[in-house]
Order: C-alpha cells, then structure tokens, then sequence
C-alpha cells in the first residue's frame, strides 16, 4: 500500500492521478532543518524527514511518500505566510520576477529511503499594490509557500512557467509515477 505523509488536499488529489489505493497519514514532525542543509535542498531534507518518520511509525513494509514544496527567490525561502502584511511582502518580491518551486519529494520502503527535488521555474506579472491586495482578500495565499496557489485564483498572477505544473502545486506527479514504477513495481 502506499502512503501520503501529508495532510494537504493538493497533494491527495494528485497522487490520486496515479492511484487510488493509497491511505493519509499526516508526519507531524518538526520541521527544523539544520543550518548546513543548503536552502534549495531543504525541501528534499523534510520530505526525507517526513517519510522516515511515517515509516517508523508502524508502515515500514509500505511506501510511504513525503513531500515538501518551498518558493525561492533572491537567496531566501519563502515557506507559508504568516499573516496578511507577510503575503503582501511575498507577493511585492515576486511581482515581476522569475522564482523557483522546488519540491522535494522521498519514498521509503522497508527502511531504504529514495528522494529527488524537481526544480519550476515560474514568473509572475508585474503586480499593482491593489491587485496584490484583491488576491490577499480571498484569503488563498495563508496555506500555501510563496502565498499563491498556482491553481486556483493565484494563476491570474503567473506570466511563463518553465517545467512542471503539478510540481509547482506540491507534487511532481509525472516524475513520482516514474519512479514508483521502477523502483517497486508500482502499477
């Protein structure tokens, strides 16, 4: 069986895509990350964290899939805004500019641990201070790193996207379903 070390409705709805047969349990963990961990490879850090976590918790004989997403930009991580003057600042640094959505995804099985980062690109308009404030009124930034949802309302802000979509929304299906196949012979 397969398991989601995650609580985000985002993520069940795409690893429904590659199956249906899989069970929720959140990683509850804390998600310190050491300061020698590289910023960009924090996100496959606590996506490793979280599935070991889960797989030491009773589900070593299944594959347990941890996931983490992180929005970079200018030598900074953004994670989840903690209120609304933090999304307004989110929101004005990627205005205009090209950012990275690294998630870092890890599967584990049998203690043995497999991880990998996909790497989008993604570039938002130009973002007057009232649109900015619109799309902080419907209240989708607050759950979401780098305070958008590329799909939903959050769309309207992105310009170009290089890579992949569902990578940008937290999961990186395409690339998961790959290896779920050639590592386990997962069909």
């Amino acid at each position: 069986m397969i398991v989601l070390a995650s609580a985000s409705p985002r993520r069940k709805e795409l690893l429904s895509f590659i199956t249906t047969d899989f069970k929720i349990v959140p990683a509850d963990i804390d998600e310190t990350v050491e300061n020698n961990v590289p910023l960009e490879k924090r996100p496959e850090y606590l996506a490793v964290k979280k599935a070991l976590y889960i797989s030491k918790n009773g589900y070593e004989k299944d594959i347990v899939i941890g996931c983490d997403t992180g929005v970079f930009v200018d030598g900074k991580m953004l994670g989840k805004p903690k209120n609304r003057e933090d999304a307004e600042n989110m929101l004005k640094l990627l205005s205009g500019r090209q950012h990275k959505v690294i998630t870092g995804c890890c599967t584990v099985k049998n203690g043995v641990a497999k991880s990998f980062s996909n790497v989008t690109l993604v570039e938002f308009f130009e973002l007057s201070d009232s649109e900015i404030e619109e799309y902080i009124a419907t209240g989708e930034p607050f759950d979401k790193a780098g305070a958008y949802g590329i799909q939903g309302k959050g769309s309207l802000l992105v310009k170009k996207i290089d890579g992949d979509y569902f990578n940008v929304v937290g999961l990186p299906v395409s690339e998961l379903n790959r290896i779920l196949k050639k590592e386990y012979s997962y069909e």
